[in-house]
């Protein structure tokens, strides 16, 4: 069905990004197969209980790394994952956001309202802006956001952006300025 080193990779990998092992293991059979499989082709696979695969699959649903499907007639569930590299880095992105980098924030505004330091009070405003970046580079779609952190793709699909400049007014101009070849 797929490589089994691939899922063992990512089941290393996975606590690094805020996961448990089994779920990184099922994210990596998941992404990699053929056919989505249901939980009970991932326990034969990886060779894990019933309920560690049913604690996975459920954690790697509230990350937003995987999604369940049905096929008519039918009454397992079967799980697929983005295919692209970078939408799941821009999933990886939300949820680090917002399983790390937010409760880190509240637990320092938390520590400089009871102790008025302003060390802590700087570090928020510091998390604040990572969070911001964070939240924007995650809203992009991901070729986007494959430009954004890889300038040398190349430009990627216009997407808009909220700006945060004033616009300028344009003149108005009853006559438009003739062409003029290059």
């Amino acid at each position: 069905m797929t490589d089994p080193d691939l899922s063992d990779t990512f089941g290393e990998i996975a606590p690094r990004f805020g996961l448990s092992r089994p779920a990184g293991r099922c994210f990596g059979a998941i992404w990699r197969a053929a056919q989505a499989p249901c939980a009970e082709d991932l326990v034969d696979q990886l060779g894990l209980s019933r309920s560690n695969i049913s604690v996975a699959l459920k954690e790697l649903r509230e990350a937003g790394l995987i999604q369940s499907a049905r096929t008519p007639g039918s009454r397992k569930e079967f799980f697929v994952a983005p295919a692209d590299p970078w939408e799941l880095a821009r999933l990886v992105l939300a949820e680090r956001a917002r399983r790390v980098i937010g409760p880190a924030r509240d637990q320092l505004a938390a520590l400089e309202s009871r102790s008025n330091d302003p060390r802590a009070a700087a570090l928020c405003e510091v998390l604040d802006a990572v969070a911001g970046h964070m939240g924007a580079l995650s809203r992009l779609e991901a070729p986007a956001l494959a430009s954004e952190i890889d300038p040398a793709r190349g430009p990627a699909e216009p997407v808009a952006r909220p700006s945060t400049a004033k616009k300028k007014k344009k003149k108005s101009s009853k006559h438009p300025k003739p062409y003029r070849e290059p």
